[in-house]
C-alpha cells in the first residue's frame, strides 16, 4: 500500500510499528470537560484489560510538523478512537474528524466515542458509534473483540492473495499491528523473497511494506 503524507507526497521512510496500540484522537490540553476526562480514562482502562496501550499526539515531541507527527502515529498503530464531546470547540471537533478520516483512508480499525449530547456529523450518520452511557464498557469491549477477530481475517486474506504480494503484505501488516505476532513479519519477508523482487530499490513500495 502506498501511503501519501499530508502534503500529498508519497511516504518513502520506514514507519516504526506500534502493535497492540490504540491512538486516541481527542482534545489535548486544558480546559478539558470532566466527562471527556472520564471518557478517556474508561477507554484506557478497557484497552489495558485487552493488552492495548493507549497513546495520543502528545506521546512524542519532535519539534517538526505536528500534523505529520499525527499522520505517522496513526500509520504505525492498528486502532484509532475519536472522542467527541459537545463542549469541545468547533476547531477541535474539525481536527478530530479530519484525523479520523486519515485513519480510515489507511484502513485502520476506527471507532467514534461520543457524549450523548455531541452531534454526529451528517456524513457519518450510517457509521456505528458508541455513546458514553451506562453500557459503554460492554459496547467498547465488543469493539475490541471485533478488532481481535479481524486479525484472523487479515491472515486468511494474506494467504489467498499471495499472487498479489503487495496486497498480501499489507494484510499481514494489519494482522501484525493487531496481534504483535512477529511470525507475520517473517511471512511478509518470505513472501517478498519468493516474489523475486529483491532487486527493487531500498525505498520501493514493496521493501518499505515489509518494514513493519
Amino acid at each position: 500500500m502506498i501511503l501519501y503524507q499530508p502534503d500529498g507526497s508519497p511516504n518513502v521512510m520506514p514507519l516504526k510499528s506500534k502493535p497492540r496500540t490504540c491512538f486516541l484522537i481527542t482534545r489535548l490540553g486544558y480546559p478539558m470537560p470532566k466527562q471527556a476526562i472520564k471518557m478517556r480514562k474508561s477507554i484506557t482502562k478497557i484497552c489495558q484489560e485487552y493488552d492495548y496501550k493507549v497513546i495520543d499526539a502528545a506521546v512524542e515531541v519532535t519539534g517538526r510538523d505536528f500534523l505529520l507527527k499525527i499522520w505517522r502515529l496513526i500509520a504505525s498503530t492498528p486502532i484509532s478512537v475519536a472522542i467527541s464531546h459537545e463542549e469541545f470547540p468547533l476547531p477541535t471537533i474539525m481536527n478530530i474528524y479530519y484525523e479520523l478520516g486519515i485513519a480510515r483512508t489507511m484502513g485502520k480499525e476506527t471507532m467514534i466515542v461520543k457524549s450523548i449530547q455531541s452531534i454526529h456529523p451528517s456524513d457519518l450518520v450510517r457509521d456505528e458509534y458508541i455513546e458514553f452511557s451506562n453500557n459503554f464498557n460492554a459496547e467498547f469491549s465488543k469493539f475490541l473483540n471485533h478488532v481481535d477477530e479481524q486479525a484472523e481475517y487479515y491472515e486468511i486474506m494474506a494467504e489467498q492473495l499471495e499472487k498479489n504480494p503487495l496486497l498480501s503484505i499489507d494484510y499481514l501488516k494489519r494482522a501484525y499491528l493487531i496481534t504483535g505476532d512477529v511470525k507475520l513479519k517473517k511471512r511478509a519477508s518470505a513472501l517478498l523473497k519468493n516474489a523475486k523482487l529483491k532487486n527493487r530499490a531500498r525505498n520501493s513500495v514493496e521493501k518499505l511494506a515489509i518494514k513493519f
